[in-house]
């Protein structure tokens, strides 16, 4: 009598694995019944730890592909989700980058940048909570929508051959003396001070501009505006009262040259223009916000001060009045630095400027083809408005000698 024949065994590969169970539980429904279940799954199984990150790391490569950058991801997740998801995602994308080069120098500070807020290690916390945490951030991952794709602004060599770049020389000196002005004017306690050494860093922001188009176009008019090209960054308008610092953001970027779209649900505004402009650009807004808000919080306690408290309305109307009469302000002075470099005998400087400001529309354009434009609400307190203007308008904007 034989043996009868035993069953076969099982293949483990052809099994599903736990991530893939956990997944399949969680990832595709939303409920926090099917969150716990995939969460219960990843928390039986530490030997799971080392796929899930894998596949996490699979979802930013997903990302970079659909055009977000680690910058906006990062944002998106602090804005949809707590800091432990913040947490949890920027560790991610620093593992992810591992350590290849970075597509561009703008996605190396970022990672650079998230690098130096690592800070301290998270708290310690059991495993199903680390598993819950993990499976919602993945949710929102796989959820990101495509973005338009940014493409790094392009340098031209100068006429001499050399390449000019954000590190070199005379172009490091510059944003050195802009950086170390708006550092003075956001830590001075004085309003008029601070809003003067703003005007002073936008005119030399200004001559930096004009100075990198004449170097682009090797110091003569080209109809093509030089052989540099404009490309596009992000940068992040964070609540509250995101709408108003949004079209500061906008007033600052017009100044300069270039052009700014508000993607209002994802925290953030496309600023499209040469290279030249956007680092101005972000120095400047940044420094902006930092003296608003100081000067909207000395405005509001005054105010409240003699009895009024309808702080949100005076806050939005503040910073709506700062940011229309800013942009006034730094228009002037892009203007005023202009006029004195064309009178300079730089009578080929205007062809290349306009140049310049068609490619930067025509990119606009090429990137985002339909557009909208947005009313500023809640702008309703009058105090608000003329406190906003007198914060942007005291500061004396004096003729400076131009710079050689």
């Amino acid at each position: 009598m034989s043996d009868p024949t035993p069953d076969p065994t099982p293949d483990p590969s052809t099994d599903p694995s736990t991530v893939e169970r956990a997944f399949a539980a969680a990832l595709y429904a939303g409920t926090d019944t099917a969150l716990d279940t995939g969460a219960s799954l990843l928390a039986a199984d530490p030997g799971a730890d080392a796929e899930l990150t894998r596949r996490g790391e699979e979802f930013l490569a997903a990302a970079w592909r659909r055009g977000w950058q680690p910058a906006d991801v990062v944002r998106y997740v602090r804005r949809e989700l707590d800091e432990t998801h913040v947490r949890l995602v920027s560790a991610l994308v620093l593992g992810e980058a591992g350590g290849r080069p970075a597509p561009h120098p703008r996605w190396a500070a970022q990672l650079a940048e998230l690098a130096e807020q690592a800070g301290a290690p998270a708290p310690r916390t059991d495993r199903f909570s680390r598993a819950t945490a993990v499976l919602e951030l993945y949710r929102l991952l796989l959820a990101l929508p495509a973005l338009e794709p940014l493409d790094p602004p392009r340098r031209a060599a100068s006429a001499a051959g050399s390449s000019s770049t954000s590190g070199s020389g005379s172009n490091s000196r510059m944003l050195a003396r802009i950086r170390a002005l708006l550092a003075k004017a956001e830590a001075t306690g004085y309003p008029q001070e601070a809003e003067a050494l703003s005007a002073k860093a936008q005119e030399l922001m200004a001559r930096h501009s004009i100075d990198e188009a004449v170097l682009a176009s090797g110091g003569t008019a080209a109809r093509d505006g030089g052989g540099d090209a404009p490309g596009a960054c992000r940068i992040g308008v964070d609540p509250p009262y995101e709408t108003a610092k949004a079209v500061l953001l906008d007033a600052v970027a017009s100044a300069n040259r270039c052009r700014a779209v508000w993607h209002e649900e994802f925290g953030f505004s496309t600023v499209v223009g040469f290279e030249a402009d956007l680092e101005v650009v972000e120095l400047l807004h940044t420094s902006l916000l930092v003296q608003a808000t100081a000067a909207m919080t000395a405005a509001e306690a005054a105010q409240r001060a003699g009895g009024r408290r309808r702080t949100k309305t005076f806050r939005q109307s503040f910073l709506a009045a700062y940011a229309h009469r800013m942009g006034d302000r730094l228009a002037a002075a892009v203007r005023e630095q202009t006029a004195e470099a064309a009178g300079e005998g730089g009578r080929d400087l205007l062809p290349v400027l306009a140049a310049r400001d068609v490619a930067v529309t025509e990119h606009l354009e090429r990137m985002f083809p339909k557009t909208v434009t947005t009313r500023l609400r809640g702008v309703s307190d009058e105090a608000g408005w003329h406190q906003g203007t007198a914060a942007a308008d005291r500061a004396r904007v004096e003729r400076h000698r131009p710079l050689r």
